[in-house]
């Protein structure tokens, strides 16, 4: 509880320089008031603003229509295709990636996709043209996506298989009985056994949908640019901490927040409408 409310609660007090012209050398308490002269940059529309708008939210819908499945589907396809000596092994493999940081997981990508890496060295040695991925500014999106999925699809996928295991195995021998194909009952045995973890997990990330990976992001900015990689969390990296403009970029922090905050609401509310619990009851 400590560790929360001092990383977690206490820097929210930190959004009051969003209605500041904030000064690091005077402070909080003393930087001069401006209203929401900051949130200027939302309303007119700035076009470094309205860019990073974009990517983060295509990038969004990208990570929610394939990344978010991908663990449903690794998950079902180990419990139902799989051994269990052979699904530990899977999962021991799968589940390595997500220990490493994305400092090690961008240079892994570096060493396989980059112009001098292990493909593209093949690819000369046979006299094939290389393929220009690492710092291709139209194959960036794929380039995140990928990376997402290596190293964080195998750790998901832990909640959904915990949650398959409790199924009763009885459904699907009465499944068989009726002549259902293994098809079908992943559609009517196993998917609506996971319906109420899945339904749960989406709403936790629409709140968290506009977070699209900041530090994996700024790590391959420089080499793609701004025009392709900038999302709202390195829009209030670059032109807070490194241009200075605190209170503007705490106003995009702020809104950002605003708007998960509504999603997460929104979601929740809906879920209850189709008989779910949701995250919480009310």
């Amino acid at each position: 509880m400590l560790i929360i409310l001092a990383f977690q609660y206490y820097p929210l007090y930190g959004n009051i320089i969003a209605f500041q012209d904030f000064q690091p050398y005077l402070g909080i308490s003393k930087s001069l008031w401006n209203g929401v002269e900051n949130f200027a940059v939302i309303v007119n529309g700035d076009p470094e603003f309205l860019n990073a708008v974009k990517n983060t939210l295509i990038l969004t819908l990208i990570q929610t229509v394939i990344v978010f499945p991908a663990p449903i589907i690794v998950a079902i396809t180990l419990h139902t295709l799989m051994s269990n000596r052979m699904r530990q092994l899977v999962q021991s493999i799968l589940y390595l990636p997500h220990f490493m940081s994305w400092v090690i997981v961008v240079a892994v990508f570096q060493q396989v996709l980059g112009g001098t890496g292990m493909i593209n060295n093949w690819l000369r040695s046979h006299g094939l043209d290389p393929i220009h991925v690492i710092g291709n500014a139209h194959a960036f999106r794929g380039l995140l996506t990928s990376e997402v999925i290596w190293k964080d699809t195998g750790w998901a996928t832990i909640l959904f298989l915990a949650v398959l295991s409790q199924i009763d195995r009885s459904l699907y021998e009465a499944s068989a009985v009726d002549g259902a194909s293994r098809w079908k009952q992943i559609v009517h045995v196993t998917l609506p056994g996971l319906k109420q973890i899945i339904i749960l997990l989406l709403i936790l990330r629409l709140g968290d949908s506009l977070s699209v990976g900041f530090e994996q992001i700024i790590l391959q900015q420089p080499a793609v640019g701004r025009d392709a990689s900038e999302v709202l969390d390195t829009y209030v990296y670059n032109n807070g901490i490194l241009g200075g403009a605190w209170g503007v970029s705490a106003a995009v922090g702020l809104v950002k927040g605003v708007i998960g905050l509504g999603l997460v609401l929104g979601a929740n509310k809906l879920a209850h409408r189709l008989g779910e619990e949701g995250i919480y009851r009310g």
